[in-house]
């Protein structure tokens, strides 16, 4: 019997952008580009990716959880420290929200404006944010002498930071290499046991001994007691703080390090 041919590979496909809207108006669409550009341009962007102080509109919960305007009307009516009021009627605000809507949200950059570089930040400023968040566990004349030339591209450097332990991206490499997560479970006074961390959750912690066996413990509450070691720790704990221009100005420095 002839033997069958493999079955075909499915198609690579990007995962959709999120949330997924159906197509708005093209003329509420149209309308709303314009008054976009006459309230908003200056202090968001052309793209609403952020512009002259003011925030990304597009990955906002606010923005993302709004359909026809219901969400973002409240602040564009009653402003925000830094932003005027604006009386628009609920038709001009569900075209303002169309436009914001068109710009997508995905895994990958499917905005349709993708700027030709992410450098866009300053250098200086993204030196003086160094020097006060990361200084402490970095040293551009030590751990991160170089980067620049070791991670020609500022996408991936800023990815080697922004997603901690990501190695840099699909294909990248890390600029140092990164100890794995380890975890010491104590079940009694001086018995201790400590290995790689496999899975923790609120009733089991797995990990996997020196000689490389895997150990189970059921949890209740605070016993036993769990200390956890990560590495990355002082790069996770920080990633809801940083705005767009601490994103921008940092990555901007960087470039520089070589």
């Amino acid at each position: 019997m002839a033997a069958q041919p493999p079955a075909p590979v499915p198609a690579f496909r990007r995962p959709p952008a999120f949330p997924e809207r159906p197509p708005a108006d093209p003329a509420l669409l149209e309308s709303g580009k314009a008054l976009y550009g006459v309230h908003c341009t200056f202090c968001h962007g052309v793209d609403a990716r952020g512009g002259s102080g003011g925030p990304n509109l597009i990955r906002t919960s606010v923005v993302l959880n709004d359909k026809n305007g219901e969400l973002i009307a409240p602040i564009i009516r009653e402003g925000r420290t830094g932003m005027p009021k604006f009386d628009l009627t609920d038709k001009q605000i569900a075209g303002i929200a169309a436009f914001i809507h068109s710009f997508k949200v995905g895994g990958y950059d499917v905005s349709r404006m993708t700027p030709p570089t992410i450098v866009t930040g300053d250098p200086a400023k993204g030196e003086v944010y160094f020097s006060k968040t990361c200084s402490g566990c970095h040293s551009v004349t030590g751990n991160l002498k170089g980067i620049a030339s070791r991670i020609t591209d500022p996408k991936q450097l800023q990815q080697t930071w922004l997603m901690p332990g990501s190695g840099g991206g699909r294909g990248g490499a890390s600029p140092t290499k990164v100890p794995p997560v380890t975890v010491t479970v104590t079940t009694a006074p001086g018995k201790s046991i400590t290995g790689l961390l496999n899975r923790i959750d609120d009733f089991f912690v797995v990990l996997t001994d020196s000689e490389g066996t895997p150990r189970t413990f059921t949890r209740d509450g605070d016993s036993p007691k769990v200390v956890i070691n990560d590495p990355l720790k002082g790069h996770r704990d920080p990633l809801g703080s940083y705005t767009d221009n601490d994103i921008h100005n940092l990555t901007a420095y960087l470039v520089t390090v070589k």
